[in-house]
């Protein structure tokens, strides 16, 4: 298993990718408090408001939440959500209240982005 799931089967990450951004979704994480997710950066930590897919339910705790294999847990459409890279960051592998919680210590720096 040294693969990385969510990119097992890159044609549906893409498109699920291409239905976040055609639904202009709000981040699933912090529910707008940082404003709209910025679609069109590269996800990376130099444009922390950028776009990536999160697993509601993390990857790597896929048995714990009854799912067959990791890949499963990324090919759920029902456990992804649109979010900014700085709270999917802050969330890491976190669920429910905790991750909640957590995106609170999010620090976005002004920058060239």
């Amino acid at each position: 298993m040294g693969s990385n799931p969510r990119s097992a089967n890159g044609n549906l990450r893409r498109k699920y990718r291409a239905r976040f951004k055609a639904m202009n979704a709000p981040c699933g994480i912090c529910h707008g408090k940082y404003g709209e997710i910025h679609y069109d950066e590269p996800s990376d930590h130099n444009h922390p408001l950028s776009f990536v897919i999160d697993e509601i339910k993390p990857v790597s705790r896929w048995r714990e939440f009854g799912y067959d294999s990791p890949e499963a847990a990324c090919r759920d459409w029902n456990n992804l959500q649109a979010a900014h890279y700085c709270c999917n960051l802050a969330k890491s592998d976190k669920t429910g209240t905790f991750a909640q919680k957590n995106v609170k210590k999010v620090i976005i720096q002004d920058g060239e982005w």
